[in-house]
């Protein structure tokens, strides 16, 4: 290259997909299940609810561990890890990556989570008072620590590359889907396996929500219980679970003849500055974190014509339509909007990376999820949600929507592969 001369845009796509989700545990089940319209929520099995105000929750079903690790593995991991694990080695089987020694330190991993081991520690801190120390296995700490999941990949997988993690509450999954494409960007890996992954289904993370009134209450019907956009939306429906993609230097993919699901186009990240849970009442944030993704996609905003939205059947529902008709004017009714938590609940760090694959499901299927249970549309959200169920259209663009507690926002431009 000449003095001077800046360095070829490398541009990222994704080449591989693993979920892990209360509505499947593998990517096709779970999407065959959405396009459905089938909710994953039902009443809690984790621990006993009594006395809860909140008794549902998005339980991950008939999950074996055991069929992706060795059992004294399962041991040594708490359940996001398995989680992410399982999602990132079915990602890797999809993507037909091959990992050898010429290539491993060109791959990394940046998988986060936005609570991560709360029930092991809820599990040893017992264990420590009712038995004493020696009752506290020496696996605890590594057991339990986010950014593990992004370790316990790299070192099962035995890739080399950049390990790191966002943890970054419910904007965690696109922020490590973000932040990965980036790293590729800049030549630090060719490869990187990045995402979200959630287990936090326990009763102290269950009162916790409660006690702030962030929970849907409707215990009486859970299926109907996660209802974004709605007028008689009462709560989030906590749940759990892991969405991992591959994504890989354009040029690579190429090479190899790889299977191509999308081309990340552009990502955005900002801070509200405004409130420890709740968005500002003009949604500057999410505006202003839309605009820098669309921006750095370097695409018309009437390209765009689906988007995956945060949608957490919350007040801040109407806060997000504001922000999209903020960001696209008229062109806003012309966008078919999915609110998938409709059906899985909200897998907080989790979401993201569940939701970028559905995202990009939508995209190389040529069809968007509907949103189920907008019985009575809040009039205050007012866009085109797919209400009457899954609907077959030409996906050109999607944008994925992922916003936090502490005011944090991320979003994700996704296109279909333009030929170089």
């Amino acid at each position: 290259m000449m003095a001077g001369t800046a360095p070829a845009v490398r541009r990222v796509v994704v080449t591989g997909m693993g979920m892990v989700s209360p509505l499947g545990n593998t990517v096709s089940d779970s999407w065959k299940n959405l396009l459905a319209g089938r909710s994953g929520i039902g009443p809690i099995t984790r621990f006993d609810t009594t006395g809860f105000p909140v008794t549902i929750g998005g339980e991950v079903r008939g999950f074996d561990p055991t069929q992706w690790m060795d059992r004294k593995d399962v041991k040594k991991m708490d359940t996001f890890i398995h989680y992410a694990l399982a999602a990132a080695k079915m990602a890797v089987e999809d993507s037909r990556l091959e990992i050898n020694d010429e290539n491993r330190h060109l791959i990394g991993v940046y998988v986060g989570s936005g609570i991560g081991g709360l029930p092991g520690i809820e599990f040893y801190h017992q264990a420590l008072m009712e038995g004493g120390p020696r009752k506290v296995s020496p696996f605890f700490i590594p057991m339990v620590i986010i950014n593990l999941a992004s370790g316990q990949i790299s070192i099962h997988l035995r890739i080399s590359g950049p390990n790191s993690c966002a943890v970054s509450a419910c904007a965690t999954g696109v922020h490590c889907i973000g932040d990965a494409y980036h790293i590729i960007r800049r030549g630090d890996a060719d490869v990187m396996i990045a995402g979200g992954a959630e287990s936090a289904m326990s009763d102290l993370t269950v009162a916790g929500f409660a006690a702030a009134r962030a929970l849907s209450s409707r215990n009486g019907e859970p299926e109907r219980a996660s209802r974004p956009f709605d007028r008689d939306r009462d709560g989030f429906v906590l749940s759990e679970g892991a969405g991992v993609v591959v994504l890989e230097e354009h040029g690579r993919a190429k090479e190899r003849e790889a299977k191509i699901y999308g081309e990340i186009l552009g990502y955005g990240l900002t801070g509200d500055a405004y409130h420890i849970t709740s968005p500002p009442d003009d949604a500057d944030g999410a505006v202003r974190c839309m605009e820098m993704a669309i921006r750095n996609a370097g695409i018309p905003k009437h390209r765009i014509n689906h988007i995956n939205a945060h949608a957490t059947s919350t007040f801040a529902d109407k806060l997000e339509t504001l922000a999209i008709r903020r960001v696209f004017g008229e062109h806003a009714n012309q966008i078919a909007v999915s609110g998938t938590k409709s059906m899985t609940g909200h897998l907080l760090g989790g979401a993201g990376g569940v939701e970028t694959i559905f995202a990009l499901k939508a995209l190389t299927e040529g069809v968007v999820p509907p949103t189920i249970n907008v019985d009575n549309p809040d009039p205050e959200c007012d866009l085109d949600y797919v209400r009457e169920g899954a609907r077959r259209m030409n996906v050109t663009a999607v944008l994925k929507n992922s916003f936090g507690f502490g005011g944090t926002n991320a979003s994700l431009v996704i296109g279909k592969e333009v030929p170089s």
